[in-house]
């Protein structure tokens, strides 16, 4: 049950502050109000392709955060304060297609990415409903998400990267649906 609460307290911290949602770039197929840089190679930026979705209900959310472990999943208002590098990018869930994303680094480097899927659209992270997930492989599971899991390495250009969702199933935790 405690690994649950620190799963629960990580994901909650790392969700709550509001945005507005973005439209897709004309005609590009990239979701987020960073679609432009994905499309035009303005990096350095990361397009994430999202797969694993359970619905095509509410919103999709990337968060970059900087990648070492005391920044990671802190709250982007503590971050700014701090005058540390912080992005989130909203888009609504495509009715049908394939789903991906672009969110803009600040330079080349490495981040922590984190991806949301907050399916009731009410913008903040339901652990019961709502799926998330990171450029590496591997499951959730039920404890704290590990910096490992969420590190991509940058480059001055546009960043590929596949994002698998996932939702909690069960007790073992966040698991990706398929």
């Amino acid at each position: 049950m405690k690994t649950t609460y620190l799963l629960t307290a990580a994901l909650a911290g790392a969700l709550t502050a509001i945005a507005p949602a973005p439209a897709a770039a004309q005609g590009s197929g990239i979701l987020g109000e960073d679609a432009s840089a994905c499309t035009n190679g303005q990096g350095p930026a990361i397009r994430a392709t999202i797969t694993g979705l359970r619905d095509r209900s509410g919103r999709l959310k990337l968060e970059l955060y900087p990648g070492n472990e005391d920044d990671f999943l802190k709250d982007d208002r503590d971050l700014r304060s701090e005058g540390k590098f912080f992005r989130r990018v909203w888009a609504d869930t495509p009715e049908s297609g394939s789903v991906v994303l672009c969110i803009k680094a600040p330079s080349p480097g490495s981040y922590a990415l984190f991806f949301t899927h907050d399916r009731d659209g009410k913008n903040k992270f339901n652990f019961w409903r709502d799926g998330a997930g990171f450029a590496k492989p591997g499951n959730l599971g039920r404890s704290r998400p590990r910096l490992e899991q969420a590190l991509v390495n940058v480059g001055s250009g546009v960043t590929n990267v596949t994002i698998r969702a996932q939702y909690l199933r069960g007790v073992a935790g966040f698991r990706p649906i398929d």
